[in-house]
């Protein structure tokens, strides 16, 4: 992971112009064999994650039972159709994220929550690691009121039990989804075609209490 260390998000004018024409993906996914693309089934939902590199994020999701597809992606920023390089340099506002299409009857949105606050560092601002920069934000995209509601509700139960252990306070960014661009092909499911690669998260170590 590469690029210019930025400690500031661009303003939208600020941001890089993209371009009009998203990149292509793989039909489906490199592990499952589900589609990468929608539409998805009736009964699936999606939730929007950031927690660093989303090669490592990626897997911690697709390994879940419930999960019905996964993907690399950018959201967050202003630039349309951003390429990695360009999320990379900090001017494109983007956060490296990753798409969990997973089923409510099976796996819940609180479930998710867990591995999101225990996988990552959610008090360590524009950075994960030795990994710098505000496209390795930690953030939560939200598709439904419900997951809005539950993301900020689950941010102040972590908090409570982060600040008990003398941890800083949060820096996770909690909003509803705006555009989802996908990643470039080499991205999706990373760690699947190269299971020794580049997987580099900080934890607090912490349990996340759940949601009563």
């Amino acid at each position: 992971m590469f690029g210019r260390k930025s400690k500031d998000l661009p303003s939208p004018g600020d941001s890089l112009p993209g371009r009009s024409q998203p990149v292509s993906v793989p039909e489906t996914h490199f592990i499952n064999g589900n589609p990468l693309e929608g539409p998805y089934p009736e009964d699936t939902e999606v939730a929007v994650f950031g927690m660093g590199c989303f090669w490592g994020a990626e897997r911690r999701f697709w390994k879940m039972s419930g999960v019905y597809t996964t993907s690399a992606g950018y959201a967050g920023g202003a630039t349309p159709n951003p390429s990695y390089e360009e999320v990379c340099t900090g001017m494109t506002g983007h956060a490296e994220v990753v798409m969990v299409v997973y089923r409510p009857a099976d796996v819940s949105y609180d479930e998710l929550l867990r591995v999101f606050w225990e996988t990552h560092d959610p008090t360590q601002g524009y950075r994960q690691g030795n990994d710098v920069g505000t496209q390795y934000r930690s953030a939560i995209y939200t598709t439904t009121d419900g997951q809005l509601d539950e993301a900020k509700r689950s941010k102040d139960a972590y908090q409570a039990v982060l600040t008990e252990k003398g941890f800083g306070d949060i820096t996770t960014e909690i909003e509803p989804l705006g555009e989802y661009y996908y990643a470039e092909d080499y991205h999706q499911q990373y760690l699947g075609k190269n299971p020794h690669g580049y997987d580099c998260h900080a934890n607090t170590g912490i349990a996340y209490p759940g949601l009563s």
